[in-house]
């Protein structure tokens, strides 16, 4: 009987992932991975070196991004469905074989993994290798401590109504804002609301070729790329800041 594993990939650079995921990549026979329809994908992109000649690759593509909005009923519908779907594909594949599945970042960490994993339970023997989320490469991008004694790190999914941005960006210390793409400019919206944009930082592609760290307040409102986070640092106490 075989198994699925989930293999965390960390923040992009290959390099940063952890021992057993390079290992357990580089020998797969199986392969699954997210995709947007049309695209490469950017999980299977930073394994592009890794694989052996023999792999037999299983694209998962998702059967929408932004074209519906991810509250819609719609949207919802067609997502359940898409997850069906592959874990029941997953859990038939690993009666008889080793399936690896990536997953950019952490796979616990807001990563699809999650929903075949849960769908997968009883079905399948399932491993997840963790992994350095991306938001950790991100914030080392910026070469400055991200949190201070009891600063507390708060992390928004920028798909949240305003009203909800705004209290959290509000009492946050340190602050990560991830899922932007389409939704900067209300986040940007946000940070000026509570008076924390001068302070914001954008970091695109983080740890991956083509990374781009600027000042939030210094981007173009309809720059909106997809793989990118902001961030606020925290400003708590700390020895120096009391001399």
């Amino acid at each position: 009987m075989g198994k699925v594993i989930c293999a965390g990939l960390g923040p992009g650079d290959p390099d940063l992932m952890s021992v057993k995921s390079d290992r357990t990549i580089r020998g797969a026979k199986h392969l699954a991975f997210f995709r947007k329809k049309g695209r490469a994908g950017q999980a299977r992109t930073i394994v592009k070196d890794m694989l052996r000649e023999d792999v037999i690759e299983y694209p998962m593509e998702y059967p929408v991004t932004t074209e519906l909005r991810f509250d819609s009923d719609e949207y919802r519908q067609l997502m359940v469905d898409f997850y069906a779907e592959w874990a029941d594909r997953l859990a038939e594949l690993a009666q008889d074989h080793e399936v690896v599945v990536l997953c950019e970042g952490d796979p616990f960490f807001y990563g699809s993994f999650m929903h075949l994993h849960t769908r997968l339970q009883g079905r399948a023997e399932v491993e997840v290798l963790p992994a350095i989320p991306g938001m950790v490469g991100c914030w080392n991008a910026l070469d400055t401590p991200f949190t201070w004694g009891d600063d507390v790190m708060t992390v928004l999914m920028a798909t949240l109504p305003d009203d909800e941005l705004v209290a959290h960006m509000d009492r946050a210390d340190a602050l990560v804002v991830m899922k932007t793409g389409r939704n900067m400019p209300r986040v940007r919206a946000a940070l000026e609301q509570v008076g924390r944009l001068d302070d914001a930082w954008l970091v695109e592609k983080g740890t991956m070729p083509g990374q781009r760290v600027a000042k939030l307040a210094d981007v173009d409102v309809d720059d909106c790329p997809y793989f990118a986070i902001v961030l606020v640092h925290g400003q708590g106490r700390r020895p120096e800041a009391d001399t």
